[in-house]
């Protein structure tokens, strides 16, 4: 099977990552993606804890979807290329990027030998360029492809300010964070 991982620390998750996949779904060979929330980052930012964050994404689901915790269940460092040693043998996978990842991605940890092990699937984000695309990176495209800027730093801001998040994120999603006083 051709699976899409769609890594991420998904803080919070949000309908951007709905979008997202189903597009992948649509307008790729993919078949599967499974959404990836990590346990470290390489990119040291501020989140909740990684318990709050897989519960959320295990939310997200629809047709052809799945949350894996691949990374949380090893601890992995969210370097993707200490994931792959982990990726059962038996699957295709391409790893989904968005745009915005394009101009950092040589600082990505062994990025040569990452693209070598698999292909990148680049997502357009608003204000973010299309390029460089590396060999073996493709960028998602169709005549009806939707972009979106929404984002979970966004989401965050919106819920510090008072804001309502509803229209952003799947309601259970909404609920959990009220419930458990997350972002405020």
């Amino acid at each position: 099977m051709k699976i899409g991982l769609f890594g991420g620390v998904f803080n919070p998750p949000h309908i951007g990552h709905l979008i997202i996949a189903q597009q992948i779904l649509d307008f790729t060979d993919v078949e599967e993606v499974w959404f990836l929330p990590n346990f470290g980052q390489s990119f040291p930012k501020e989140t909740i804890p990684v318990e709050h964050r897989v519960v959320m994404t295990r939310m997200l689901q629809m047709p052809r979807t799945k949350t894996s915790t691949i990374e949380i269940d090893n601890r992995l460092d969210g370097k993707t290329i200490h994931l792959i040693p982990y990726l059962p043998k038996e699957h295709a996978f391409s790893f989904i990027i968005g745009a915005d990842q394009l101009p950092v991605f040589h600082q990505w940890e062994d990025w040569e030998m990452l693209l070598q092990h698999m292909p990148f699937l680049v997502f357009p984000r608003y204000g973010y360029p299309t390029e460089p695309l590396y060999e073996n990176m493709k960028l998602v495209c169709h005549q009806q492809l939707m972009a979106t800027d929404i984002s979970s730093t966004k989401i965050r801001a919106r819920i510090k300010q008072g804001l309502p998040i509803d229209r952003f994120v799947p309601a259970r999603v909404d609920q959990y964070i009220k419930d458990h006083g997350l972002y405020v």
